[in-house]
């Protein structure tokens, strides 16, 4: 179980494994009315910083329990069951192919092999030796020749390469064993982004997940990372491709999200302007934010992602009360953007958190008005 500690705080972010760099953003207590030391989030049930759970956004108990059967048996077949009654087209199905890759990625990074010993993540390996026609299994390995390529080669360098052309190929083997299935075209997308695709090869992709998931969050947001990243970071083209995603998103989409993943993508370059957090930008954007996730299934897999994400500008923007009808959806779980581009995840969760709580109770609030 020491694998799964940090987990799913490596391999989902969306969704998609991206190299970030840690980005201070202004400083935290800029937004403090009050000292944050001052707050007690235990009066309101919410987790002590010691039991934030940094393996995902939300609960996922069945993927736990199989991965805890794998890693401690190394037998495959848990994994290969589960990821056979999942819907192909679902976002539950992405986030645990991401999942086990990420899984076999950390397990080999901490036994390497060698000296008599067997490397970790064998169970992947026997995987696609016993079962090389089984669709899941490519699709895992795919996704973890891409988290191998970022996690373990330099960008640029020909190890990098030649990992991201292996995964590649990987993905056309997946595809090909499920061709109604938009996850192993979901795992090229990062490989588009490491190879540097031309944007008239990544588009063939993208179309091919449009006809199979035209509505799916995770792919919309691994698309997103590649128009960041081929075009230096151009804020224009990033929001175009956001605020068009918003727009077609059918009723029920957390699509109408995408536009405050593109303006946090961005933060870097607009947290110098004064009131950026209230501004008319960034409160449209969590306005469609607050709409997505309102109107979502209540079991939508992706929704504690946009949850996560509104927490921080809620925050920011001094939005207490709002902050705190987030956090309590929530709370316990932190595997998701901004808390996994620091060090230490929970800590800070738990400083937005307190600051929350602190804003709150500055205004009145108490834990018998915050509703459940």
């Amino acid at each position: 179980m020491e694998i799964l500690l940090v987990l799913l705080g490596l391999v989902m972010i969306g969704f998609v494994l991206v190299p970030f760099l840690r980005r201070t953003r202004g400083g935290i207590a800029q937004v403090s009315p009050g000292h944050p030391d001052a707050a007690d989030p235990a009066a309101y049930g919410f987790a002590l910083e010691e039991e934030l759970d940094i393996r995902m956004p939300g609960p996922d108990q069945d993927l736990l329990d199989v991965l805890d059967l794998v890693q401690r048996t190394q037998d495959y077949r848990g994994a290969q069951q589960l990821l056979a009654g999942t819907d192909a087209r679902s976002e539950l199905r992405w986030q645990r192919v991401q999942a086990f890759a990420g899984a076999a990625s950390l397990e080999l990074a901490a036994r390497p092999g060698g000296a008599g010993e067997s490397p970790g993540g064998q169970w992947l390996r026997a995987w696609r030796a016993e079962a090389p026609k089984d669709a899941g299994g490519a699709a895992v390995h795919a996704e973890f020749l891409v988290q191998q390529a970022w996690r373990t080669a330099t960008r640029g360098t020909d190890e990098f390469r030649i990992i991201m052309e292996e995964a590649k190929a990987a993905c056309g083997q997946a595809a090909l064993l499920a061709p109604g299935d938009p996850v192993p075209y979901i795992v090229e997308l990062s490989v588009a982004r490491g190879l540097a695709y031309e944007q008239k090869d990544f588009e063939q992709v993208w179309l091919k997940i449009l006809d199979r998931a035209p509505a799916h969050m995770g792919a919309h947001l691994a698309a997103l990372h590649y128009w960041c990243e081929k075009w230096h970071g151009s804020r224009e083209l990033a929001n175009s491709f956001a605020e068009a995603a918003a727009a077609r998103a059918p009723q029920g989409s957390l699509l109408a999200a995408m536009p405050l993943f593109a303006v946090f993508e961005h933060l870097p370059e607009v947290n110098l302007v004064s009131g950026f957090y209230q501004s008319q930008v960034v409160t449209r954007a969590v306005h469609g934010a607050l709409h997505a996730v309102h109107s979502a299934r209540p079991d939508d897999p992706m929704s504690a992602h946009v949850r996560h994400l509104l927490v921080f500008f809620l925050v920011r923007g001094e939005r207490w009360a709002e902050a705190m009808n987030q956090l309590i959806h929530i709370d316990g779980h932190v595997g998701a953007l901004p808390w996994t581009l620091s060090p230490d995840p929970a800590a800070e969760f738990a400083v937005y958190r307190a600051l929350a709580v602190a804003g709150y109770e500055a205004n009145g609030g108490s834990p018998a008005t915050l509703p459940h």
